[in-house]
């Protein structure tokens, strides 16, 4: 499956979206997330050059950056993982809806992204 596809189906919260276990199963999955991120860092990649940006895309990076956070900030919110995976994911969010709407990255282009 390309990024955009499943940028789709993640912004879409479809069945094994990262976002619908966050949603409905309070379950932060890992591995769904890391697959999230990554694809999310490609298409901002992708898009940097583009003059124009279609409207889903900055929904879903928008609602990801502002729900995520919010929603699993929350003290009932199950989290198994240390504090500061959880802190470096969020900024991960944040910083990946900065690169795609402004077109440029928050960091110099010699930058490497750690794995979550």
């Amino acid at each position: 499956m390309d990024d955009i596809a499943l940028l789709r189906r993640e912004f879409d919260a479809e069945e094994g979206s990262f976002l619908l276990q966050v949603r409905c199963d309070l379950h932060w999955d890992r591995e769904a997330f890391s697959r999230l991120e990554q694809a999310m860092r490609r298409v901002c990649a992708q898009q940097e050059d583009r003059g124009q940006l279609d409207r889903w895309l900055v929904e879903g990076y928008w609602y990801l950056a502002d729900f995520v956070p919010s929603f699993t900030g929350h003290p009932n919110f199950p989290r198994p993982e240390p504090p500061d995976y959880y802190e470096a994911a969020l900024e991960r969010l944040h910083d990946l809806q900065n690169w795609f709407v402004s077109g440029c990255s928050p960091y110099l282009p010699e930058h490497v992204w750690p794995d979550l």
